[in-house]
């Protein structure tokens, strides 16, 4: 069926080109949650205080 085959080996350059481009993905992720997460709260008191 599948031969499984080794991944491609890579430079200590490029490893370190997708460890600061993976770094660069996750800080935009926690940002977006943490924007939604504060959006989420400010709804709920915007809807809260104004029963």
């Amino acid at each position: 069926m599948f031969q499984m085959t080794a991944p491609p080996k890579m430079t200590e350059a490029e490893a370190a080109d997708l460890r600061r481009r993976q770094k660069g993905r996750n800080v935009a992720l926690l940002l977006a949650l943490l924007g939604l997460s504060a959006l989420f709260f400010a709804i709920t008191i915007v809807k809260m205080t104004h029963r």
